[in-house]
């Protein structure tokens, strides 16, 4: 009985099988295909600079494999290498070193030609060293992986004290406005995912990897993200949305490290002074919304310094992957699980509300800590703007 069931699965498959054998051996769309040549694409996806050479990784997300037949520096056709091997299949990736005296600080223009004469540009807009991975480096981006996500969580945490000193429709508010900090975040991970999506090759689909990663995560979290909506408020279950908040925010500072390596390693920003203390400002609010849920309890400092650290030292470990390993697709599918997971954090925490204020959720009050919340997030977003 179950091999038939099987089989009743199955058939359609192998007939699905045999069709898509038949259309890509049977010489229809070699008929269909005539001289017209093959549509190319070519994406670059990394660029890093030594003293005197330049190596540049490029992915195929066409249809056909590409031949990379020349390479042109500058306007100026140049020496290179190319491994695995100069054609490039489809989803495939070779890496190309080109000897060249680049200067520092200038722009240069990159364009590789294909076999066919289709050509790829790609600008290094300001030319710098990529730095080398070492302890050292490792160590720097641990130290500003601390400055930007896991203190600013932390200071946050701090204003617990304080909640639990608040009148109960003041510690709606700052729930709400808890609501308002994640919608923010939600949005600007969205944003920030569609834009590294547009660098993503085209045959990795970049809108659809977003897409997927945003609804995959929201419904992993949807199923087990511990949180039931049915029964009264208890201090357990508050505890629970509060570390659902920290795991949330901290998948969104995943990206926010990924982007900060990335960054550095590609010279495109100088992480200064001011950059820091505005992503420390910026940040501190996460600590605000973790606690906001558990304001009328009494949890564990460890408990808290856990949430903190699930919030924050996410932004370490992208820092290190941006620093070293960075891709669009990379940060498009850390930026998808970020948004999902802020947004089924925020559908929680409505509900959770919704049944402490009886369903009298959109008071004055609580709509006015919504706004709040956004316009601090974008307030404090302007000093880490550009």
């Amino acid at each position: 009985m179950m091999v038939r069931q099987w089989l009743r699965f199955g058939g359609p498959l192998l007939l699905l099988a045999a069709l898509a054998g038949l259309v890509l051996k049977g010489g229809t769309l070699s008929s269909l295909r005539s001289d017209v040549p093959p549509v190319e694409e070519l994406t670059v996806e990394r660029v890093r600079l030594a003293p005197g050479s330049i190596a540049v990784r490029l992915v195929n997300g066409g249809v056909d494999p590409v031949v990379v037949a020349q390479v042109m520096v500058d306007d100026a056709y140049w020496t290179h290498t190319i491994t695995p091997a100069r054609t490039i299949a489809r989803l495939g990736s070779a890496t190309v070193t080109i000897p060249y005296p680049w200067v520092a600080g200038e722009a240069h223009h990159l364009r590789f030609v294909s076999s066919n004469g289709v050509t790829f540009d790609h600008e290094i807009a300001v030319a710098a060293t990529s730095p080398t991975p070492d302890a050292g480096y490792f160590f720097a981006f641990t130290l500003v992986g601390l400055y930007v996500g896991v203190l600013p969580v932390a200071i946050g945490i701090l204003w617990l004290p304080f909640l639990k000193r608040l009148d109960r429709r003041w510690v709606h508010f700052a729930l709400a406005l808890t609501g308002g900090l994640l919608v923010f975040l939600a949005v600007e991970a969205l944003h920030e995912g569609l834009e590294s999506a547009a660098a993503v090759a085209g045959a990795f689909q970049g809108t659809g990897l977003v897409a997927l990663a945003t609804l995959g995560s929201w419904l992993l979290l949807q199923a087990f993200g511990g949180v039931r909506p049915e029964g009264p408020p208890t201090a357990s279950s508050r505890l629970r949305l509060a570390f659902l908040i920290a795991l949330g925010i901290g998948l969104h500072n995943l990206g926010e490290g990924l982007a900060i390596g990335a960054a550095y390693a590609q010279g495109a920003v100088t992480l200064g002074a001011f950059l820091i203390v505005g992503f420390m400002i910026h940040n501190t609010t996460e600590g605000l919304g973790i606690v906001a849920p558990v304001a009328q309890d009494s949890p564990r400092p460890r408990q808290l310094a856990l949430a903190g650290l699930i919030a924050g030292a996410p932004t370490i470990v992208g820092a290190w992957l941006g620093g070293v390993a960075y891709s669009p697709l990379l940060a498009t599918v850390f930026m998808g699980v970020g948004a999902g997971a802020i947004l089924q954090v925020v559908g929680v925490l409505y509900r959770v509300v919704a049944r402490e204020t009886d369903g009298r959720l959109w008071t004055p009050l609580n709509s006015l800590g919504v706004a709040a919340g956004l316009v601090v997030m974008y307030g404090t977003g302007l000093l880490v703007a550009g």
